[in-house]
């Protein structure tokens, strides 16, 4: 009997080293539980006993994958808020709307003209193109919608808010271009630095950002290249449908999408370093 479970206990070598390797950092008593178990000996405790490590081990996955989420969702809130801090900027320097407005611009003043809503707004007409976008993406690929593409439609709002309390006494009619174009610019590179930020936190992304990131990735383009385009295409369908735009929005249109293109690999750098230092 002895030679017989010697002889199951080899064939059955491999497999308990697969497992080992799965598990990690799997402690010497449950290593000797597994072979116990192979060989016939003592099933019922082994029984127990595995099953107690394995709930201890889901619970501890379960901690990290949680304490893991937080840590995104809290990623991406910073990268939102310096997203919109270059949105705030954007919008005192006063020179047109960015891509994505022009197009809920165009759409509200053509949904006002023909049906006559009183009720209907600017800020009605953008969560319902957003909500339209995330139904779409359902269709196409339900796992670019997560919590933070709804924490992005809710928060964006009460953040320009903030930083336009902030920052509206410095900006007057009277800021020349030289004051307002540098504005401009600054806040298209710092929302795009924001934008990748919540991009690579990988807990979701604004559903007017996910539109160039799907087919980016869907594509196998470059990001920065399909994000000129997008713009372009929501500022030509916004003109069409009666939104205006300026010379803000042809810098915005044409700078957000390379300077997103540079911060990319940053940001991923940034992400991955502080993931791998709060959960190490």
């Amino acid at each position: 009997m002895e030679n017989e479970h010697c002889r199951i206990a080899d064939r059955h070598e491999n497999q308990i080293e697969i497992i080992k390797r799965l598990l990690g950092n799997t402690n010497k008593r449950f290593c000797m539980l597994l072979q116990s178990f192979f060989v016939g000996l003592n099933l019922r405790d082994c029984y127990n006993e595995l099953r107690r490590n394995i709930k201890e081990r889901c619970l501890v996955m379960l901690k990290r994958s949680m304490k893991e989420t937080i840590v995104r969702v809290v990623i991406l809130l910073v990268g939102l808020t310096i997203a919109h801090l270059g949105v705030t900027l954007f919008l005192l320097a006063d020179l047109g709307a960015d891509p994505f407005n022009v197009l809920v611009q165009g759409v509200f003043r053509m949904l006002a003209k023909v049906t006559g809503w009183g009720l209907l707004t600017h800020g009605y007409t953008h969560i319902s193109i957003c909500f339209l976008i995330i139904l779409v993406l359902l269709i196409v690929d339900r796992s670019y919608v997560k919590i933070g593409t709804i924490l992005c439609m809710v928060c964006g709002g009460p953040i320009i808010d903030f930083f336009t309390y902030l920052l509206g006494p410095l900006f007057t009619e009277e800021s020349g271009l030289w004051v307002k174009l540098p504005v401009l610019a600054a806040g298209c590179v710092i929302l795009a630095f924001g934008m990748t930020i919540v991009i690579k936190s990988d807990a979701g992304t604004g559903p007017n950002d996910l539109v160039a990131l799907v087919i980016s990735e869907k594509a196998h383009a470059k990001f920065s290249i399909v994000r000129v385009i997008v713009d372009v295409s929501f500022v030509i369908a916004g003109f069409g449908l009666g939104g205006v735009f300026g010379i803000g929005t042809i810098i915005c249109a044409g700078l957000v999408g390379p300077a997103a293109g540079i911060c990319l690999p940053a940001s991923e750098k940034i992400v991955d370093k502080v993931l791998g230092n709060v959960l190490k």
